[in-house]
């Protein structure tokens, strides 16, 4: 009949295009592997990441919690994480992760000068990605939060085909422009079938320190009617406050700085 000949002609090109991706395998040690991912720069992906990984190890102190950072040309986690210096090497030769605040961290930047461009070209970034998945002893992690570079690139492609991972939280601001990139980014998950556990609604009003006048500097509501069209949940709507810039600059996020505070 034929829907069975359009259903043979379908596994057929599902079986054929499965031949050029490669094996999902497991990260050794790891538990569960979330992915913090915005199509768009700038909108507190890393920051975010930073909190929530500092967050899951706050709220059980039985878990244990890594933090990779993913984004080549601009890793921004030893700043965040206040971490320097270069990896030691196992009797493996695996990497060993930092560590600061109980939070296993490993980043690009440990193994470049803080000050030195990455100029590289695609494949270059996609062996160093494969070695910061692979050649790291994590130990036992109950959690790897994953900070994405922006983007819907080669890296968020070969992170998403490499290993299985348990969920991807998208980040945006409010503003319209952000907002087409998150879309993309949520879909892109969705083609690669990593569930997306849902959005974070970043920088989304000003409160004025002296008259505390709320100003929706990127626009209100954006990510939540998004997150409607797409069928999503909102994780979390995150103010836009000093406190939280100056904290992340630091090296003292604000989730362990100020564990207390509204933010």
């Amino acid at each position: 009949s034929s829907s069975s000949r359009d259903e043979a002609l379908r596994d057929k090109r599902a079986r054929i295009l499965s031949r050029g991706l490669p094996k999902q395998k497991p990260i050794e040690g790891v538990k569960q592997v979330v992915v913090f991912a915005s199509g768009k720069g700038g909108v507190g992906k890393s920051t975010t990441a930073v909190n929530i990984a500092l967050a899951l190890a706050a709220n059980d102190s039985t878990k244990e919690v890594g933090l990779l950072d993913a984004d080549i040309y601009g890793p921004s986690i030893p700043k965040m994480m206040s971490l320097k210096g270069n990896p030691e090497l196992t009797p493996k030769n695996l990497m060993r992760p930092l560590k600061n605040y109980g939070i296993a961290c490993m980043s690009m930047g440990f193994l470049v000068e803080e000050t030195a461009p990455v100029v590289w070209r695609g494949l270059m970034v996609m062996s160093a990605v494969e070695k910061l998945l692979r050649q790291v002893d994590w130990g036992q992690l109950d959690y790897l939060v994953i900070d994405m570079p922006p983007g819907t690139g080669d890296v968020q492609l070969s992170v998403s085909q490499n290993i299985p991972i348990a969920g991807a939280v998208i980040i945006s601001t409010p503003q319209d422009v952000a907002l087409l990139d998150a879309r993309k980014g949520a879909e892109m998950f969705r083609k690669v079938h990593v569930p997306v556990l849902g959005l974070v609604q970043n920088m989304s009003v000003f409160q004025c320190p002296k008259c505390k006048h709320e100003t929706h500097i990127f626009g209100a509501d954006g990510v939540r009617h998004l997150a409607k069209t797409l069928e999503l949940d909102i994780l979390g709507d995150i103010p836009l406050h000093v406190n939280i810039r100056e904290t992340c600059d630091s090296g003292q996020p604000v989730v362990i700085s100020q564990p207390q505070s509204n933010a």
